[in-house]
């Protein structure tokens, strides 16, 4: 089952081509990688597949619903109840985090489900712990995130994230505020949810983190899909010059 398609998709900033004809999907349980020099396009990708940015053009469906049409050489959205049932399909884990500051880790996690999602409160509460536990935060349940290191930050967005039951995971490059020895913690969290089978699309920089977790690799620049395949074949074997150009130079 395809949770996530992408059609066509075009954006523009201020006249200026971000997005060109992008299409891609995502399979249930599958592992997508996006990979690429910065400014290439991927965080607006993904800031357009969760609706933080609207598309100029193109189609968009989660769990083969159409969500948003192309009318006329522009898109359509739906209405907020749609847009509503659209966004419960989904949980994105921002690079910096994007806690509340003036909640303690568990309401952190635990407020939007309940406020939002109208979720028992108890049953929330108790996910929450076990979540927490899982990405070994049990002993910060009442800390708040000013006295939380940015890795421990991150596995609480993390949690928040999971608590959502969400059928599909968006990470904007979640390492990136992270130094060396923080991020090798997050990447074997993001490890364990891919053994789970849990979908995910990642913008990441982590090429070896990428070619050992995804099933799928797209490298993007310039706007545009330039190439996709296996890890394999995209990190190990690139066809396109652009695709060897960025990898020698990381390698460098």
């Amino acid at each position: 089952m395809k949770l996530l398609e992408i059609n066509y998709l075009n954006k523009s900033f201020d006249g200026k081509t971000v997005l060109k004809d992008i299409s891609m999907s995502v399979e249930k349980g599958e592992v997508v990688s996006i990979i690429g020099p910065s400014g290439s396009g991927k965080s607006t990708l993904l800031r357009c597949a969760t609706f933080l940015e609207t598309m100029d053009d193109g189609e968009l469906s989660y769990c083969e619903k159409q969500i948003v049409r192309s009318v006329n050489g522009k898109a359509v959205y739906p209405s907020k109840a749609e847009m509503k049932q659209a966004k419960s399909k989904f949980s994105l884990v921002f690079q910096n985090f994007n806690l509340f500051p003036h909640f303690n880790v568990l309401k952190n996690v635990s407020d939007a489900p309940i406020h939002v999602m109208k979720r028992d409160k108890e049953e929330v509460l108790d996910e929450a712990r076990k979540i927490l536990e899982k990405v070994g935060l049990s002993e910060k349940l009442n800390a708040y995130p000013c006295e939380l290191s940015g890795g421990q930050q991150q596995r609480v967005a993390i949690a928040r994230a999971l608590v959502m039951n969400p059928d599909m995971l968006f990470f904007d490059e979640p390492t990136s505020a992270l130094d060396p020895e923080i991020t090798a913690g997050i990447l074997r969290i993001m490890k364990e949810l891919a053994e789970e089978k849990m979908t995910m699309v990642i913008v990441t920089h982590e090429i070896d983190f990428a070619k050992a977790v995804s099933d799928r690799v797209i490298f993007m620049d310039g706007g545009v899909i330039v190439e996709q395949g296996a890890p394999k074949d995209v990190i190990d074997n690139p066809k396109h010059d652009r695709t060897k150009s960025f990898l020698k130079k990381l390698s460098v």
